[in-house]
């Protein structure tokens, strides 16, 4: 389905499905995220990119990480700031500094 020829209720589905999907693996997955990996919302762009040059995952999960860098890379990720905020927020995917301080 091409995001751009989607009807309002499919797009609400779509957007309530995205809402729901989370990072199953990898290093925004549980593992290093837990208890459910990083929600697909909030994934970065660099790691859309790297997947969108070596293939999505298959099934519905690339599918859904495929419309999520679509919807992003088109500008238009305000789309999930009420996703966001029911979930208390943005996940924050950078890296930590170790404290050094002694």
């Amino acid at each position: 389905m091409d995001f751009t020829e989607i009807d309002r209720e499919d797009f609400r589905n779509l957007l309530s499905e995205i809402a729901e999907a989370y990072m199953p693996f990898g290093k925004y997955g549980p593992e290093h995220y837990p208890p459910r990996g990083v929600p697909l919302t909030d994934l970065p762009p660099e790691y859309f990119t790297w997947f969108a040059e070596r293939g999505w995952p298959k099934g519905r999960l690339g599918e859904l990480m495929a419309m999520v860098s679509e919807i992003k890379a088109t500008g238009a990720e305000q789309i999930f700031e009420p996703i966001r905020r029911a979930r208390g927020g943005r996940v924050s995917v950078r890296k930590r500094r170790p404290n050094t301080d002694f």
